[in-house]
């Protein structure tokens, strides 16, 4: 299922032999999407022996898998924030999505990659969510942003009215990676991929416990060790139970498709502030532009059917851009904050040799690069006065304590029901593309059927015992506590859990 900036592309795995021979680094960085190695080259611009480990390849994630806008406008973000905090922490927050942004934009047109420099808007698809885009134009005028309200737009969808941000970017991210990886190695840096990072431990030096996540078979259980001063976990989610973000932030699930249309395309960038959720976008490509429409997102391993959603998404988008033709299918995560601002900084208060990057709720774009800044500078020993609203420990996440406790009494409940539907669910062998839990509690078992082959493992997610559920979208077990998914045959696809399902 690879994305339309993913598809074609060819990632070579680091060899045993090659990860074996990096024993030592001033910073290792897990995760080779838009915030890790942002900050990895920043990093090694400045000097630094800078390590980069990637479970499997360069964007293979979020990034790569993501609607590439980059956009300081980001749907009902600013309101959302404004709803919960003052004035100074939503224009600390914009400021440091606009320097990602100009960072980002900058980087691209100094390197040869192809930007699209087009407005964005966040706007209602009927009269009742006039109200919701107007709270987001009041955010926008709070937060000193030059956003200006408009009645229509040309569009062949529903638009009763929204918010136009002017000047914002889209791009393909994947070319933006590779051009940083050249420079990254060219400073000096190593780049590691299909190895996971399962483990780090010291609180001077700190040890990274890594483990190659792809063929030949008989290395895969065979463990390696990286010491660093510091690491930055650049991850979806932190790998390290430590610092609790796995119960502070909640893993969303979000589709996407590129479509062939005949005739005009949409330009501009625009989602949808109401339900269902809409975004839409267009895409250069050798063979023409491309139409890109998201949405149908959901709480990670908590919807019975995404599916059933997926095909509305497609029917939404052929009906009104009839003769579309879909060429490609894809689906991110990303991670909501429970107090609306993403966690940058420290694992745990005054410890800074391990540093962390999460809660980005889908806009990593400028999000991610915000992050990169933040922490290099941090690490560098600088400072930047926008990045309070990023702290990773921050009095403002007192504004969150409702949210994370109703997200955490919701996981309880679905531990409790996972350990406890399966007894009355009959075992029989699953439909082509389905999956199902059965069995009683102590020989409960996974089974699916993908392209004909029945796989059944356990369902028991490794990371704190939940039990996944079946993603028929997606094709996945998804763990419904705290994001963890895994390939039909058990595989670890991404954590919190370090290794995948028995």
């Amino acid at each position: 299922m690879a994305s339309l900036w993913t598809d074609g592309r060819t990632e070579t795995p680091s060899r045993p032999d090659e990860v074996a021979d990096v024993r030592s680094a001033d910073v290792v960085v897990v995760g080779a999407g838009i915030t890790g190695l942002t900050t990895a080259l920043l990093l090694a611009r400045a000097g630094k022996k800078v390590v980069v480990v990637e479970a499997r390849h360069v964007g293979a994630c979020a990034t790569g898998n993501t609607t590439g806008k980059v956009s300081v406008l980001q749907g009902s973000k600013l309101s959302n924030i404004a709803a919960k905090h003052d004035t100074s922490t939503l224009r600390a927050y914009v400021t440091g999505n606009t320097e990602g942004r100009d960072w980002l934009l900058r980087y691209c047109d100094e390197h040869g990659v192809s930007v699209q420099r087009e407005d964005d808007h966040a706007y209602a698809q009927t009269g009742k969510g006039i109200s919701s885009a107007q709270q987001i134009l009041a955010a926008c005028r709070e937060a000193d942003l030059d956003a200006l309200w408009v009645d229509e737009a040309d569009v062949p969808f529903p638009f009763a009215g929204g918010v136009r941000l002017r000047d914002q970017a889209q791009i393909d991210p994947m070319p933006y990676l590779s051009s940083v990886v050249t420079e990254f190695e060219r400073h000096g840096g190593t780049l590691l991929q299909g190895v996971r990072a399962t483990a780090v431990s010291g609180s001077g030096p700190v040890n990274l416990t890594l483990r190659m996540t792809t063929e030949p078979q008989d290395t895969r259980d065979q463990q390696f060790t990286i010491t660093a001063q510091q690491c930055v976990l650049a991850t979806g989610i932190p790998l390290l139970d430590r610092g609790f973000f796995f119960a502070r932030a909640e893993p969303m699930r979000s589709y996407c498709m590129a479509f062939d249309v005949p005739g005009d395309i949409t330009r501009s960038m625009y989602i949808s502030v109401d339900s269902p959720s809409r975004s839409v976008r267009y895409a250069p490509t050798p063979s023409g532009d491309k139409l890109i429409v998201g949405g149908a997102g959901h709480s990670v391993g908590r919807s019975a059917h995404p599916k059933a959603a997926v095909d509305e998404l497609a029917r939404w988008a052929t009906l009104h851009y009839p003769g579309a033709v879909q060429t490609h299918f894809w689906s991110a995560q990303d991670y909501h904050p429970a107090d609306e601002l993403p966690y940058v900084g420290s694992l745990l208060p005054k410890f800074e040799n391990i540093m962390v990057a999460t809660g980005f709720d889908k806009w990593g774009m400028t999000n991610g690069v915000a992050a990169a800044l933040a922490l290099s500078s941090r690490m560098l020993g600088g400072r930047m006065d926008w990045a309070q609203a990023f702290a990773s420990w921050s009095p403002h996440e007192l504004k969150g304590i409702p949210t994370a406790l109703q997200a955490n009494f919701e996981v309880g409940l679905y531990l409790a029901k996972g350990w406890a539907a399966p007894v009355t669910t009959p075992s029989q062998t699953p439909e082509e593309g389905q999956g199902r839990v059965s069995g009683p509690p102590w020989r409960l078992q996974a089974t699916s059927v993908v392209d004909g082959v029945e796989r059944t493992v356990s369902p028991v997610c490794p990371h704190l015992g939940g039990i996944v559920n079946w993603n028929d979208a997606d094709q996945a077990w998804e763990c419904p506590l705290h994001g963890s998914r895994f390939a039909p045959d058990g595989a670890l696809l991404e954590g919190p859990a370090t290794r995948g399902l028995r």
